[in-house]
């Protein structure tokens, strides 16, 4: 067996494993693992009680990897999340003692209730995997990602994220209520968080970093790349359009969709892998202008249903 299906194997395990807790939401959590394997960040925009915080930890866990869950309220400070240095009398010296992103996943719940100056304490570590205090640079080891889950902003007590901070997550996604079906199988089953807790790990951080690795190798045709530049500079030629794709969206989306093949068991791209990312990697990167009635994701959709895919 090749790597490719090796992969595409290995994480079809990692998914199953996942359902049996995040019941009636394969669409999540294909896209979470996804997420993952392009060195991404998800951000999770729902109601409370769906299951935004327990498809982490459930994801969490059947990696084996180390989970740390950051609540952010209005009093939080930058501190609170990334550590604080305190004077040492012993050693006479201030000794910087490490915050919860310290980790190798991040549970930022509910972000949007944090002030923005607590919101950009992310910022680097999301773009460069390390954290400067004092002078000092302190690099987070490998897989490290970020789920943050935000309330629907009519809600009290919530702040916009900044779009500095937006553009720091891959994938955007939308869990929603399971179907009545999905949620039978819930309302039956033993209670979630005792499920999530007995959940064993199907794969190792390093297995998991090895199948990363192949994203690096992935084939992308020049037609692939034509279709994701003409549908950026549509976007922003397009007088509906304030804020069109930028060029990180358009690596981050390249990026997404080459980790896509993986998952499938595939060394190369197919323009569906492109196409199936676009709304999660891209609709909260743009923005509407005053001209349109339409949302940022059904603008995206009349782009892509008007250009043609390569064959």
């Amino acid at each position: 067996m090749n790597d490719s299906a090796q992969s595409g194997a290995a994480l079809k395990a990692l998914k199953d494993n996942i359902a049996k807790v995040i019941i009636g939401q394969d669409d999540a959590i294909d896209l979470a693992i996804i997420c993952l394997l392009a060195d991404g960040h998800l951000l999770i925009e729902d109601i409370p009680g769906v299951g935004k915080t327990t498809l982490a930890k459930a994801f969490a866990n059947s990696i084996a990897l180390p989970i740390t869950r950051i609540q952010f309220t209005a009093d939080m400070l930058p501190s609170d999340i990334i550590g604080i240095s305190v004077f040492d009398k012993e050693e006479n010296a201030f000794k910087f003692h490490k915050g919860p992103i310290f980790t190798n996943i991040v549970l930022a719940d509910e972000i949007n209730r944090a002030e923005p100056r607590a919101q950009s304490a992310l910022l680097e570590v999301m773009v460069e995997r390390q954290i400067s205090v004092d002078a000092r640079i302190y690099k987070l080891t490998r897989p490290f990602m970020v789920i943050a889950t935000q309330n629907p902003l009519d809600y009290s007590g919530t702040y916009p994220l900044p779009d500095s901070q937006r553009d720091r997550f891959l994938f955007c996604i939308s869990l929603g209520y399971p179907s009545q079906d999905a949620e039978r199988k819930i309302l039956l089953s033993q209670q979630r968080e005792k499920l999530v807790d007995s959940l064993e790990p199907v794969l190792n951080a390093e297995q998991f970093e090895h199948f990363a690795e192949l994203v690096d190798a992935v084939h992308v045709d020049s037609s692939i790349l034509d279709y994701i530049l003409d549908i950026a500079a549509q976007s922003r030629q397009s007088s509906l359009f304030k804020l069109g794709i930028s060029t990180r969206a358009c690596i981050d989306w390249l990026r997404a969709a080459k980790a896509r093949a993986v998952y499938l068991g595939r060394d190369f791209v197919l323009p569906d892998d492109v196409r199936n990312l676009a709304p999660h990697a891209l609709a909260h990167r743009v923005h509407p202008s005053g001209q349109s009635t339409k949302s940022a994701k059904a603008l995206l959709h009349d782009i892509l249903q008007n250009s043609p895919m390569p064959i």
